[in-house]
């Protein structure tokens, strides 16, 4: 595998913007304990298949039924998919579920919640190896199949990634739908890969989608204000296994109706490209991004003259298995940004695993998760953390499943059950959560940008959906304080409306709601 080695020019570029990030002034770096769960769910739950299941697997993590609690909906593949009800007693206290009834789907590579009608009602997006399906909430955690009524012609495609947005003036989602290998040209798979799709809204549903062409094999796309204009663009992270040669990462601009170029400032990379994670990191407002692949896991700093590729000194390649008998080069699929021990520092967990049986590649590939330090750079503590698990795992999701403030962990596995962990750590510092609703169309505030300001100076993150691999959340926004005892929030909504600074209560969940 090639690997992305900085320039010269790089490392001192990143030696200066080390020493312009703003951290908390008193970090309480506490070591990520938690605590394998997997055996609460009430059946062994696993993602399984043929070739069209090597991808995929993902989780979908949201509340379905008011209680704060968020639920899991898993991907199977070729085993049915399944919700799992969250019902923890109380905050902090030992997680437990039920199965939950939801429509009898196989084929399923993943799923992403979000209010596609705008009822207040969490829907579900599901991607499959075959028709897409969309789930509409019912309300305690019920679904109806609403594809056809919502315009969505069912196709019989190979669907690997997701992204939405709301564009200015619409009361309905733009849906961005990527698609793999075309399953259907008898000389694939490689070289073969299928056209990606946008579903734009047309009264109160969709019509014929826009094609997105050329199509590289997308695992994952996101959505996000990505150069900080007031306007969302589309990245695709894109498979060069089946595009072999000719391809690269995509940045498509909505209002224009065309891919960025080099013209552009956009630089063609080509990576085996699986998953998306964004995150502002330097305190400039831009978001930085994740991606995975195979070999090196490729951090790229926002500038304003672009993205740029982080030092291999960063730590944050995640280059081969940090543990275990096997040297090759490792496979990454997920990719999160959080902060598992409220240290007001982003972490990064990364899952891991073989495709099957590539055997230029790790078999004892164990996840990753980086530890963000003050200088800027990532250790690993997934060993620490205890969740250096060998299986092939694909989705993942990092939310609070129980209510305490610390972010636990759902992760799919390939032919092998799924696991559920519990964060325990203890000693780590204060923390907010901050969730958004608004009135009208887009009840969930897609598209804002919350900012939180306490002693150490201002942090930011963007509601998004899309991005990871085939796995999405619907869950608060969090931030951890470190030793800082008091904080405030301020919201940049869709439409770029900005609200005053307002103090927020620490260590609780902060829900801010706009009338229009």
């Amino acid at each position: 595998m090639q690997r992305i080695w900085p320039d010269t020019a790089a490392l001192v570029w990143a030696a200066s913007l080390a020493a312009a990030l703003v951290y908390p002034t008193a970090v309480i770096a506490a070591d990520p304990v938690f605590l394998n769960r997997s055996g609460s769910l009430p059946v062994s739950h696993v993602y399984d298949g043929g070739w069209e299941h090597f991808v995929g697997g993902g989780v979908a993590v949201f509340d379905c039924n008011g209680d704060s609690l968020p639920e899991i909906f898993a991907a199977g593949g070729e085993n049915p998919v399944r919700l799992f009800l969250n019902t923890t007693e109380t905050a902090g206290a030992p997680l437990s579920f039920l199965l939950g009834e939801v429509p009898d789907l196989i084929g399923v590579t993943g799923a992403y919640p979000l209010d596609v009608d705008s009822d207040g009602l969490l829907d579900l997006v599901v991607l499959r190896a075959g028709p897409n399906v969309m789930l509409k909430g019912q309300g305690e955690c019920q679904f109806t199949d609403a594809t056809k009524e919502w315009g969505i012609v069912p196709e019989d495609r190979w669907t690997t990634a997701f992204s939405a947005t709301w564009e200015p003036g619409e009361t309905w989602p733009t849906l961005a739908f990527g698609n793999y290998v075309d399953r259907a040209d008898p000389d694939g798979p490689f070289g073969a890969c299928d056209d990606s799709e946008l579903f734009r809204p047309e009264g109160e549903g969709y019509s014929n989608p826009q094609v997105l062409e050329p199509g590289y094999c997308p695992l994952s796309m996101m959505f996000s204000d990505w150069f900080r204009r007031g306007r969302a663009d589309l990245w695709l992270s894109n498979d060069r296994h089946y595009y072999i040669r000719g391809g690269h990462e995509q940045m498509y601009r909505l209002d224009e109706g065309r891919f960025l170029g080099a013209e552009d400032g956009w630089e063609e990379v080509s990576i085996w490209g699986m998953g998306i994670a964004a995150r502002d990191l330097t305190g400039d407002g831009r978001p930085e991004v994740m991606l995975t692949s195979m070999g090196d896991q490729l951090l790229q700093f926002a500038t304003a003259q672009g993205f740029r590729r982080a030092p291999y000194e960063t730590g944050a390649t995640a280059h081969r298995p940090f543990t275990g008998d096997d040297g090759r080069p490792s496979t990454g699929w997920h990719a999160a940004f959080d902060d598992v021990n409220n240290d007001g520092l982003a972490d990064i967990f990364i899952s891991k695993g073989n495709v099957d049986q590539m055997p230029g590649l790790a078999m004892h590939d164990p996840n990753n998760l980086l530890m963000g330090r003050p200088d800027g750079t990532f250790v690993e503590a997934a060993a620490i953390a205890g969740i250096a698990t060998m299986s092939r795992s694909r989705g993942a999701a990092l939310a609070d499943l129980n209510g305490d403030g610390l972010r636990d962990l759902v992760v799919i596995n390939r032919r092998a059950p799924m696991e559920v962990w519990q964060n325990a750590t203890a000693g780590g510092g204060n923390w907010v959560d901050v969730e958004l609703r608004q009135n009208g169309s887009n009840t969930r505030a897609i598209g804002a940008w919350v900012e939180l300001r306490d002693t150490s100076g201002i942090r930011l993150q963007e509601l998004t959906v899309g991005g990871g691999h085939a796995s999405g959340t619907a869950v608060p926004l969090h931030f951890g304080l470190g030793q800082a005892g008091s904080a405030e929030v301020r919201v940049t909504w869709p439409d770029g409306k900005v609200s005053e600074w307002s103090v927020v209560p620490i260590n609780d969940l902060t829900t801010i709601t706009r009338d229009r």
